[in-house]
């Protein structure tokens, strides 16, 4: 039988899981690009959050804490696949293939334009621009000084613009994130 600390602490957790679970399963989408994998992500930090839950109900910033867990967990899986990816070439293509040329704005969607993005820079722009976070709560969630969260996000945009083509691309990322986390990027 609980305590009646664990219990309070039991009570807490259970808010906290349902007052952002949403949340952390869209930015875990969002940074794999991987929706079948999202809500295994977000669950799996949860289960993390958990396992520390008396040192992340004491954290300053508990939401940027369980931002956090979700970026590393979602940066290791994309790591994993890039190095399965790798593998599987080694064994079944020894030539490259490459579309010469190919009509980018036309063809790439924002969410394939999200995941040529290396992590940091997808990491920032998710949160800055379809979380809507400030500065100081992506640094804190990510881990990294608000500096890197200002060169980051812009070099990740301006490669988006790149990718998606120079006309109307700030517009469509907006769009396309307003739609993908609910309106106006914030949770609902």
């Amino acid at each position: 039988m609980g305590t009646v600390v664990d219990d309070a602490a039991s009570v807490e957790f259970h808010a906290f899981f349902e007052a952002h679970y949403a949340e952390l399963s869209r930015l875990a989408r969002l940074l794999t690009g991987e929706p079948d994998a999202a809500d295994d992500l977000a669950a799996d930090a949860l289960l993390a959050l958990w396992h520390r839950w008396d040192r992340v109900r004491a954290a300053d910033h508990p939401v940027a804490y369980a931002r956090g867990v979700v970026a590393n967990l979602a940066r290791t899986r994309v790591r994993s696949a890039v190095r399965e990816r790798r593998r599987v070439s080694l064994f079944w293509s020894q030539r490259e293939e490459r579309t010469e040329d190919p009509d980018v704005a036309g063809v790439v969607d924002v969410q394939s334009a999200l995941r040529r993005l290396p992590f940091r820079k997808r990491a920032c722009v998710v949160l800055r621009h379809a979380f809507d976070l400030s500065e100081k709560d992506t640094a804190l969630a990510l881990g990294i000084s608000v500096g890197t969260v200002k060169s980051q996000t812009s070099k990740g945009v301006a490669e988006l613009q790149k990718l998606l083509g120079a006309q109307g691309a700030p517009h469509r990322v907006h769009a396309v994130m307003a739609r993908t986390t609910g309106a106006g990027g914030r949770d609902r």
